[in-house]
């Protein structure tokens, strides 16, 4: 697969399973690692003024209803029209727009922070640099980013979940120290790096980076 075709298989499966993906998903607040995560997050954009955050690749808003009362001034992006309608529906007061990680529809260095939760996964490894270059582009000097992915080193295929099968989807398990160096060699400094539940079956991955001032 060549060039951005990744995105129409990704934008035909969360269509497919937008209807039933929050049951398969627990609210983050019921997760005290990853609210401890997101508060710290929530916490450096503040301290460092506050200002716009994005939730980007954001499904149905579970990280951007979590961030917004935290008190940051956040909205979402995602890439499936069908997740942001839900998103829309169950979060009225939020702002959601359609856009993709590959050419955000944002200024440059226009956020005081970004929050990639689960939304590296679809991109092959070779497109990225060029993630990483978009999420740096956007994020003023001193902003906060936070990702969130699936560790390991492979590519996993995927043709049915979420009670739902016949769809066709690929999902990159990714070395802490690999997402490490895509977000410096963007031009982040890496704050924090976690490695969660690694005897899990899919054990997840955190990174806590900052653009320099």
């Amino acid at each position: 697969m060549t060039d951005d075709q990744f995105l129409d298989p990704t934008r035909a499966t969360y269509a497919i399973v937008a209807g039933s993906y929050d049951r398969f998903a627990p609210p983050i607040a019921e997760d005290l690692q990853d609210r401890a995560l997101l508060t710290a997050f929530a916490d450096l954009v503040r301290a460092d003024g506050g200002g716009p955050v994005a939730d980007l690749g954001c499904g149905t808003g579970r990280v951007t209803a979590f961030l917004a009362a935290a008190g940051l001034d956040v909205s979402g992006v995602d890439l499936s029209p069908e997740m942001l309608a839900i998103a829309r529906r169950d979060h009225p007061g939020l702002r959601f727009s359609e856009g993709s990680l590959l050419g955000l529809d944002l200024p440059d260095g226009g956020l005081a922070g970004a929050v990639a939760w689960y939304s590296i996964i679809h991109t092959p490894p070779e497109r990225l640099p060029s993630v990483g270059a978009e999420l740096f582009r956007v994020l003023r000097p001193g902003g906060h980013l936070q990702l969130a992915f699936h560790v390991g080193d492979r590519r996993h295929h995927r043709t049915d979940g979420y009670g739902y099968e016949g769809f066709s989807l690929d999902i990159y398990w990714l070395p802490v120290d690999r997402v490490c160096e895509l977000v410096t060699g963007a031009g982040f400094e890496v704050l924090t790096q976690v490695l969660r539940d690694p005897a899990a079956r899919v054990p997840q991955g955190r990174v806590l980076a900052r653009k320099p001032a």
